[in-house]
C-alpha cells in the first residue's frame, strides 16, 4: 500500500475520530468543564482510533506492543489539541464548542508520522526498489 492510500485512509479515520471525540465532548461538556470533557473524550475516542488505524488505514494486525504504544505517539496529539484548545478558548475568545475541531487540525500531520511509526516500524519509507536491492543482497548472502 503507497503512502498516498495510508495518508488517504488516515484522513478517514481521522474524521470518524474527529466525529466520534466531538460527539462524547459535547455530550460531556453538559456535566464538566471543558478540559475535563476535552480529556476524557480524547480517550475514549483514542481507543477506537487505534483499531481503526490498525484495521483500516495499514491494514495491519493489532498487537498488545502497538496498543501500549499507540498512546505514547497520540501524546503529542494530545499536547497540541489541549494547548490549542486552551489558548483558542481562554486567549482567543474562541466558543469552546469549536475550540477542539480547530485545535485537531494542527495535529494531523504529528499523529499521522507517529502512528505510521508504531503500526509498520521505523522502515517504512523504502522505495521499490530498495526493496529489490535488500532482497537480491539477502539472497546473494543466502547462496554463499
Amino acid at each position: 500500500m503507497t503512502t498516498t492510500w495510508q495518508v488517504l485512509r488516515f484522513g478517514l479515520v481521522g474524521v470518524v475520530n474527529t466525529g466520534t471525540y466531538y460527539g462524547l465532548y459535547l455530550l460531556l461538556g453538559l456535566r464538566l468543564p471543558y478540559i475535563a470533557a476535552h480529556v476524557v473524550a480524547f480517550a475514549l475516542s483514542m481507543v477506537g482510533s487505534f483499531f481503526l488505524t490498525s484495521y483500516f488505514t495499514y491494514r495491519t494486525r493489532p498487537t498488545w506492543k502497538k496498543f501500549l504504544l499507540f498512546p505514547l505517539t497520540n501524546a503529542a496529539n494530545f499536547v497540541v489539541t489541549t494547548v490549542g484548545v486552551y489558548v483558542l478558548v481562554d486567549l482567543m475568545g474562541v466558543d469552546s464548542r469549536y475550540a477542539p475541531l480547530l485545535a485537531a487540525a494542527a495535529a494531523i500531520p504529528v499523529t499521522f508520522l507517529l502512528s505510521r511509526t508504531i503500526m509498520l516500524g521505523p522502515d517504512t519509507t523504502r522505495t521499490r526498489e530498495s526493496l529489490t536491492e535488500s532482497t537480491e543482497s539477502t539472497e546473494t548472502v543466502a547462496s554463499k
